[in-house]
């Protein structure tokens, strides 16, 4: 998600290289035997790979990874950096990787693709991260219309957003003067006075507000639970290993509360991670909203009453197929798992 764009091109390339070594039986920690429950033999069979991007909604999983946590619940973690979500995608299907962490709306587009994967804990929603930048003479999503906006078209969540946004309106696509470019260059397109509006992230959120010509039009925090982030692994993997399912949503869960308890410290490890300064993770963190144990429960909510999870899921299900993106049907309640919340 999130990243500063030349910082995305470096850990993408980086990524693919470590990628494409792997699938040519180069030795990088992900070996198709690795974790996989195939019964290989592997040195590294007991080592569960997670993929994820320096996106700060997943930074708690390093704190757990560092901290130990997983391991005091029965699993070898190892966080693996992917910034491409085709990346990871192509990693998770081939067995490179056990988990992969990412936005619902991608685990969704995953699941459309054929990986038969289930969501096992929500991580974060977006809390004023995400957000549409424009010319201070607009106000509003309509007032908008016909008007050059640039946005990312392939997917993702800021995409899913506004297209949710547009639903509340009665409004599309076809309203606009779309640019299809990345959020970050859309970010960056604003700042340079090329569109009128632009659908992006922090930090062009906030270097759009320090301009003399835009301002921030609506963010996230208008509509937390819509852009989450997720974590899931494949069903078979899950079935093979429920305990490791198990160890990493309670380890996510301690590295929440280390956070509320230890908060410097967890800055500090945080920013080692990611090569930041800590004072730049400390904004960043302002941006997201972490789900707890309880949170995930009201989140899941239960079977006979299924939660927000279940309706943003099959929005995103039915979005995507409506608009081409996938083609076929994914059923929400297949693809989320809620029986290891109450894991301690």
């Amino acid at each position: 998600m999130k990243l500063k764009w030349e910082k995305l091109i470096a850990a993408g390339i980086a990524s693919a290289m470590l990628i494409v070594a792997a699938g040519c039986g180069g030795s990088t920690g992900t070996s198709s035997g690795s974790g996989s429950g195939t019964g290989s033999g592997s040195a590294q069979s007991d080592k569960v790979i997670i993929g994820q991007s320096s996106w700060i909604g997943f930074a708690p999983l390093y704190i757990a990874e560092e901290k130990g946590f997983f391991k005091e619940h029965g699993a070898d973690v190892e966080i693996q950096s992917i910034e491409s979500k085709t990346d990871s995608k192509t990693a998770l299907a081939a067995d490179r990787i056990q988990g992969v962490s990412t936005d619902m709306s991608t685990q969704v587009m995953n699941a459309a693709a054929g990986i038969d994967l289930a969501q096992i804990l929500a991580l974060d929603t977006s809390a004023g991260g995400d957000g549409i930048v424009a010319k201070k003479e607009y106000n509003s999503i309509e007032d908008l219309k016909g008007k050059k906006i640039a946005l990312d078209t392939t997917g993702g969540a800021d995409y899913f957003w506004f297209q949710y946004l547009l639903q509340q309106k009665g409004m599309t696509l076809k309203d606009f003067d779309v640019q299809n470019m990345s959020a970050g260059d859309a970010g960056a397109a604003f700042v340079a006075g090329k569109v009128d509006a632009a659908i992006t992230w922090q930090p062009w959120l906030s270097k759009a507000e320090k301009t003399d010509f835009g301002h921030t039009i609506i963010d996230s925090k208008a509509s937390s639970g819509v852009i989450v982030d997720t974590f899931a692994m494949k069903k078979s993997y899950i079935k093979d290993h429920p305990q490791v399912a198990k160890a990493i949503v309670a380890g996510w869960y301690e590295a929440i509360n280390y956070m509320k308890s230890n908060p410097d410290d967890a800055i500090a490890i945080i920013a080692k991670r990611m090569g930041e300064k800590p004072e730049s993770i400390k904004s960043e963190l302002n941006d997201v909203k972490f789900y707890d144990q309880a949170g995930n429960k009201a989140y899941f909510g239960t079977a006979d009453n299924q939660g927000d999870f279940y309706k943003v899921t099959a929005l995103a299900a039915k979005l995507w197929k409506d608009l081409g993106l996938v083609n076929k049907d994914v059923d929400a309640a297949s693809i989320i798992d809620g029986s290891f919340l109450d894991a301690k």
